[in-house]
């Protein structure tokens, strides 16, 4: 097998580009062959810390993958259209659809990897990939990398806490006024599920926690539940939907945090979690909200700015 590298794979350490170009074979496996001098870069033995430049050849023996089959690459084929909403600095922005996951088999990952695929310059260990989360449940905005920059760019801006993220959300009860909810969470992995310190499974006491801060002020409020709008100076997992059960009012319609089942005349309809805005550097972008979700419908579109 033989490689090429690419701009993206310039300067990283020969051993993390193999574990990247190689991902269905495990790490002593590709140890081995560079122990065993059966890599080769430029036509000589290479080393697990050599770093890559562009155009360098590296060459592998055809190696087998743990089904005994010699790995391949597929073609990934979809049909959904992604909506752009934003393109710049070695990112770009989509509109998720409600109930598309990111990550994993007919997600919105492979969708623009499949987009994007005659677009970029040839890579070895590089493949564009969110930078963020949002729940398949959910909708909204999603910033992917479309190169190594771009991914350094958005994960410094976000350890730094310089982008804004504001989502819409229907929760139960009513909310009078603007709220600041701060809690630590604890996140339970086996589960997959969001803890307030304090509240969290025994088994996971003295877990570390992290702090989380949301922003919410409503917008509306219509047959007892309120359409508000959050804001996370944080961006922990489930953030907005364990804070809101925590604080007496969770997702309409998510079961997972004591939500109540929200039944259509078709239909029971997940929660409405909507990643509305971003805003980093001198840049805003917004994703398009879904006017015909049930819960939009009930609030009336013109509530929301």
């Amino acid at each position: 097998m033989e490689l090429i590298a690419g701009e993206n794979d310039a300067g990283r350490r020969l051993d993390r580009i193999l574990r990247k170009a190689l991902p269905d074979h495990p790490l002593s496996l590709i140890h081995r062959l560079l122990r065993k001098k059966q890599v080769f870069k430029n036509g000589k033995p290479a080393k697990a810390q050599d770093r890559v430049e562009y155009g360098d050849k590296i060459t592998i023996p055809s190696v087998k993958d743990n089904n005994g089959k010699k790995s391949c690459t597929k073609e990934i084929q979809k049909k959904t259209q992604l909506e752009i909403l934003w393109e710049g600095l070695g990112l770009i922005a989509v509109n998720k659809p409600a109930g598309i996951a990111v990550h994993g088999q007919d997600s919105l990952e492979e969708t623009v990897q499949s987009f994007l695929s005659d677009k970029l310059p040839p890579s070895i260990s590089f493949k564009p990939g969110p930078l963020h989360r949002l729940d398949k449940p959910s909708s909204g905005i999603v910033v992917f990398s479309v190169g190594l920059e771009g991914a350094r760019l958005f994960s410094l801006l976000m350890r730094e806490r310089k982008i804004k993220k504001t989502y819409l959300a229907v929760v139960e009860g009513i909310i009078n006024s603007e709220e600041v909810w701060q809690d630590e969470l604890i996140r339970d992995h086996e589960k997959k599920k969001t803890f307030i310190k304090g509240r969290e499974p025994l088994m996971n006491r003295g877990e570390h926690s992290k702090f989380a801060i949301t922003k919410v002020t409503p917008l509306a409020v219509e047959d007892g539940n309120t359409l508000i709008k959050a804001e996370i100076a944080t961006g922990r997992t489930h953030q907005i939907r364990a804070q809101a059960a925590a604080h007496g009012h969770p997702l309409l319609g998510d079961i997972k945090y004591n939500g109540k089942k929200e039944t259509t005349k078709k239909k029971t309809s997940n929660f409405f979690l909507h990643a509305w805005k971003l805003e980093f550097l001198e840049y805003l972008i917004e994703a398009p909200i879904d006017k015909k979700h049930p819960f939009i419908v009930k609030f009336g579109y013109s509530v929301i700015e």
